[in-house]
């Protein structure tokens, strides 16, 4: 059966079952129902490629993770993997396909070609890695972005993130109020929202008179495990390790472990996300929860209403804070 046919039996006009079926506004809700109750009985479905040139839409969102300084890194990451997960579940209730890409960038101009790709209607970036500027630059000429990072005093993208300033400064308070002295950060301190967490750990550190190391390592879990064990094998161990991630802090805790150092009794662990797996470690995790449900909905609802064109700056009108929460376990 065709849409001409559908209309003749609705007794409207073909323009408004088209209209119908894609949930135009301009047909009231009574007859867009009884149009698509005939459509499902009769099996008609319009032509989604169609529909999509007409309205010059392709149907699918980007969901890039670009690793620029961490190469190594996988999908599966515990991290990764839920907010992935949960983005991609929030865009396909919304009837988006998902062009999935890990990218690791080759020259200034990987996001570019993304965008003018012609394959998506909008990006989301899970992280900022280190292509900062180069979002910077394609964000103020493509609007359709949102990314999950860090956000600077006037930037031009649109951020969602966790305050991680705020949550490198809970881990240090935590710490620090359990007679802590020896404090050792442990994670790359380049990427954004690391960077930040540093930033507040060290921050309430000084606050406190005290002095905090840094064990500066790719993150990948065996490259952590080796620059702890390593540390360990020559230096006295911290009584705090705040690490950048929990999975990193699981590769502490598998280094102290093998040292024979006892957790927390010796060295205190917290790391940083509240991945599943976090509250399964031995002994389990103290960490610094990101709410990634929440901060999943911000991304695709700004997203949405700039591919609806809503009006806004050109700047990052739009970005939000998600507030992080201490997890207290056994680690710390």
């Amino acid at each position: 059966m065709k849409l001409a046919d559908l209309a003749t039996l609705a007794g409207v006009s073909t323009a408004t079952v088209s209209r119908a079926l894609s949930g135009h506004s301009s047909v009231n809700a009574q007859t867009r129902d009884r149009i698509k109750a005939l459509a499902r009985e009769h099996d008609v479905r319009p032509n989604q490629l169609a529909r999509n040139l007409r309205l010059k839409s392709t149907g699918a969102i980007g969901l890039v993770l670009p690793l620029g300084h961490a190469r190594t890194q996988h999908l599966t990451d515990p991290f990764f993997l839920t907010l992935l997960g949960l983005l991609a579940d929030l865009l396909v209730e919304r009837g988006y396909d998902i062009l999935l890409s890990r990218v690791i960038p080759d020259g200034e101009d990987w996001l570019d070609r993304l965008v003018d790709s012609g394959r998506i209607d909008g990006l989301l970036l899970v992280g900022q890695s280190d292509q900062f500027a180069v979002i910077e630059r394609v964000s103020q000429r493509y609007r359709p972005l949102v990314v999950w990072g860090a956000n600077r005093t006037g930037q031009a993208h649109l951020t969602i993130g966790s305050d991680n300033v705020e949550g490198g400064r809970i881990a240090g308070r935590h710490l620090i109020g359990q007679g802590r002295t020896r404090l050792l950060f442990v994670g790359d301190p380049l990427p954004p929202e690391f960077a930040d967490r540093l930033a507040g750990f060290t921050e309430v550190a000084a606050d406190a008179g005290l002095t905090c190391d840094v064990l500066s390592t790719a993150m990948t879990p065996e490259s952590v495990h080796v620059a702890m064990a390593d540390r360990l094998s020559h230096a006295p161990p911290p009584d705090a390790v705040f690490a950048a991630s929990d999975v990193a802090a699981m590769s502490v805790l598998r280094a102290l472990a093998e040292a024979g150092i006892d957790v927390p009794g010796t060295t205190a662990v917290i790391g940083y996300d509240d991945v599943t797996l976090a509250a399964h470690t031995s002994p389990p995790l103290t960490t610094v929860r990101q709410d990634l449900a929440e901060g999943a909905a911000l991304m695709v609802d700004r997203l949405m209403k700039r591919i609806e064109g809503e009006p806004g700056r050109s700047d990052a009108d739009g970005s939000a804070i998600v507030v992080p929460e201490l997890i207290i376990r056994q680690s710390a």
